[in-house]
């Protein structure tokens, strides 16, 4: 009997030992913040276009709602007011990143509840107005929250952090998406959109009750403009909180390929990424098998890749997981070839889905983590709002090409040379191991 129980009891030692880690109060709460920055991501324009087109609003007018998204690209320009700006009684009470995080959910109740409470047909451009605002405060949250949440972690919990913070977005586009359809159906849109505000709301009063990161900001700029020669303040403040968070960045030892490598890391993957939809149809899959393999399969594989790559950086450190996750994240582009191959084939599709969600998860929770440690927390905000912007260029700007190369080789080509893509990325990573290997340091000044 007792051959029988120590096994288990070792499994059960085990499972806890993983698992627990993931359950401690603060990371909790980082899942808590990963909800509410991924809640009004659709809100604003994915889940936004379908009210507007049941309401018969012209596809030429509902296209230009997508510009309505400017400010999650445009977002560094003030994330430096989240470093070094108070907010006069709140910032007192609450702290830097509390007062911030509270204010922004507030006005972003305050934005979404006007949304749910225009109407598309007769106040389109109320409506739009609208949109814009609930894309700028949640921005404006987002990087208050990426803040908080390097700053309340240790550099060892960075990776539990980066997946817990892509759990809870994932879980909050869901709720926007499927959600409001789901309640807009039963009941109205305004009614979902409301509901949606409620859950922002409630985020801000659970944000009331949380800790403040124990790490001082230095100067203030609405103290540092009441000092004699306000002019003098006003650059001193500037070239603290504007220009330091770049120079400070550029001091480090191998920065331009620290740069080119958060460019090229997640290029391959966001080459294929771009054309997987139109591959799906062009397979003949119908929109209810790629919902049902692509996007509710897809975002449980996704969550255990999350979970394996937080437990993998606890394992064996960040720069080894970039690169196990940098190789897996490539080869698992090949397996898209092989559904090329396949054809119409949803077993396959459900393989191939589970080798890049797997994959695709355990890269974001390590790449993450990377630009979580790279940042000063004299100004975490400021600097991880440009990371993550110039990761983003890789998404959206270096991938735009995909479509020309899958016209010019095909399908099974494109795969390859996809994979072939996300080799550079790897090569640079490991140079910067082997000739900077310090280069990520702290995230302490």
């Amino acid at each position: 009997m007792n051959n029988v129980v120590k096994p288990y009891k070792k499994f059960h030692e085990l499972l806890f030992n993983i698992l627990s880690p993931y359950f401690q109060k603060r990371l909790l709460f980082v899942l808590i913040l990963g909800f509410v920055s991924g809640l009004p991501l659709l809100l604003s324009f994915g889940t936004l276009s379908a009210w507007l087109r049941e309401a018969e609003i012209e596809r030429s007018t509902i296209g230009l709602f997508s510009l309505v998204g400017l400010p999650y690209a445009l977002k560094p320009l003030w994330a430096p007011l989240m470093d070094g700006a108070r907010i006069p009684f709140l910032t007192n009470v609450l702290g830097r990143r509390r007062s911030w995080l509270i204010t922004s959910q507030l006005m972003l109740v305050i934005a979404i509840s006007g949304l749910a409470l225009s109407d598309p047909r007769n106040a389109t451009f109320s409506m739009a107005i609208f949109a814009v605002l609930v894309a700028f405060f949640s921005a404006s949250q987002d990087i208050v929250i990426d803040a908080y949440r390097i700053e309340i972690l240790n550099d060892d919990e960075q990776g539990l952090g980066a997946a817990m913070v892509t759990y809870g977005y994932r879980i909050g586009m869901l709720v926007a998406g499927a959600g409001v359809f789901f309640l807009a159906d039963f009941w109205t849109w305004t009614h979902a959109y409301l509901i949606m505000a409620s859950l922002v709301l409630l985020s801000a009063v659970l944000v009331s009750f949380a800790k403040e990161p124990s790490i001082s900001s230095g100067e203030y700029f609405f103290e540092s403009v009441k000092k004699p020669g306000k002019m003098a303040s006003l650059s001193r403040w500037a070239g603290k909180f504007i220009l330091a968070p770049f120079s400070e960045f550029a001091t480090r030892p191998g920065w331009l390929l620290t740069l080119l490598f958060i460019v090229t890391f997640k290029l391959g993957d966001a080459f294929l990424s771009t054309m997987t939809n139109p591959f799906y149809i062009d397979l003949g899959f119908t929109k209810t098998e790629i919902a049902e393999v692509t996007k509710l399969f897809g975002l449980c594989a996704l969550g255990v890749g999350l979970f394996i790559g937080g437990v993998l950086i606890k394992k064996i450190g960040l720069l080894p997981s970039l690169v196990v996750t940098g190789v897996l994240q490539a080869i698992s582009n090949l397996v898209f070839a092989y559904q090329a191959i396949a054809g119409h084939d949803i077993s396959v599709l459900t393989l191939t889905i589970a080798a890049e969600n797997v994959t695709g998860g355990m890269g974001t929770a390590a790449f993450v983590a990377y630009l979580s440690i790279l940042t000063n927390t004299e100004f975490t905000a400021t600097q991880y709002a440009l990371l993550s912007a110039l990761m983003s260029l890789g998404r959206s700007v270096l991938s735009s090409p995909s479509g020309y190369l899958v016209d010019a080789v095909g399908w099974f080509d494109f795969f390859v040379y996809s994979s072939i893509i996300a080799l550079p990325g790897l090569l640079i990573l490991l140079v910067l191991i082997k000739v900077y290997p310090n280069h990520v340091g702290t995230k302490d000044p």
